[in-house]
């Protein structure tokens, strides 16, 4: 899906500066992290001690590689969508290897589920180990609420379920309430199994059921309407992060130019847009800042804001956050 020529908020000529704030910003998270944490936080340095300033070296340049790109070329969706679950790709799999016997590539060595729902409910029913959570907020305040469409692990499968379809369809009222009824409902739960002594094991596979459910609405509904029914109707971590993300004082907005087409309707994947919305001209609450309606407009009719910068310097500068905590993930995100 190739932007048209009208549209500057697309494809642009490269901005060496973004490719270089994304290496600094990517090489000091990192390197703060790796001489701060109280382990031994990068993958390299486990099992080559030292070689984690060569891991954050090529984290760094892949982000200002990846920031160049996405800056220069047209916009599509697909692309997004492919670097997404190429983390999820990197996460699972270093899950899954780490829980088979290689325990290098675990954190801590302590397991979660990897359930997003668990970053809030974990840490109540733990009473600790809030790293997680910590990270999260960070996000929050950098990239408001991009944590769902750029950097969540569990997401970016979801995401491809829906792309099973061309045009994204529509999910009733009904789903935004049993969210919020699940987002209500998960600290309270992890709250009542500590005060009630359930064990670790039995806390665990309320978690994978929890999980468990949200993969059946992801290949059930995701797949057949074309919007992401797991992240917009169901994670609780999903509607903390569109509520907290109104933090960030990123925005999409339509132009004047808009001739209310509709076009960009049935490319948003996360129930964002409708008739009634273009005439507000602006997104509904769950907007992401995905940008997927940036590629469907044929005027260049919406566009990111941020105060004091132009609407190009606003998504530069919003890829360059975005895209250097993709890669400071990369790094550290490990259960």
């Amino acid at each position: 899906m190739n932007a048209g020529p009208s549209r500057p908020a697309g494809g642009s000529r490269p901005r060496p500066w973004a490719g270089v704030g994304a290496f600094a910003l990517t090489a000091t998270v990192l390197a703060i992290a790796r001489l701060k944490a109280p382990f031994t936080i990068l993958l390299a340095d486990r099992f080559l001690p030292g070689a984690g300033w060569v891991e954050i070296t090529l984290l760094a340049a892949y982000a200002g590689v990846l920031v160049l790109r996405l800056s220069s070329r047209p916009l599509d969706t697909r692309y997004r969508l492919r670097i997404w679950l190429g983390f999820s790709i990197v996460f699972f799999a270093q899950f899954l290897l780490g829980v088979s016997g290689i325990r290098q590539l675990l954190m801590t060595g302590v397991l979660h589920v990897p359930v997003p729902a668990v970053v809030i409910a974990g840490p109540i029913y733990r009473g600790e180990r809030f790293f997680m959570p910590i990270l999260f907020i960070s996000t929050i305040l950098l990239a408001g609420p991009a944590w769902c469409s750029h950097l969540c692990y569990f997401g970016g499968w979801d995401g491809l379920a829906a792309a099973v379809r061309r045009r994204a369809g529509r999910l009733a009222p009904a789903w935004t309430w049993l969210r919020v009824a699940l987002f209500a409902a998960t600290p309270l739960a992890a709250w009542l199994l500590r005060a009630t002594g359930v064990g670790g094991r039995a806390a665990a596979l309320a978690a994978v059921a929890f999980g468990a459910v949200g993969l059946a609405l992801m290949a059930v509904f995701s797949t057949r309407r074309g919007v992401m029914a797991h992240c917009t109707g169901y994670c609780p971590l999903g509607l903390a992060a569109v509520l907290l993300g109104r933090i960030s004082p990123f925005r999409l907005r339509f132009r004047e130019r808009c001739n209310g087409c509709g076009k960009c309707i049935p490319a948003c994947r996360y129930n964002a847009l409708d008739a009634a919305r273009i005439r507000a001209r602006k997104p509904g609450y769950s907007c992401t800042l995905c940008g997927d309606c940036l590629a469907a407009c044929p005027e260049g009719a919406l566009e990111f804001r941020f105060p004091g910068l132009t609407p190009a310097g606003a998504r530069m500068v919003f890829l360059v956050l975005v895209v250097s905590l993709h890669a400071v993930f990369l790094g550290v995100a490990r259960i």
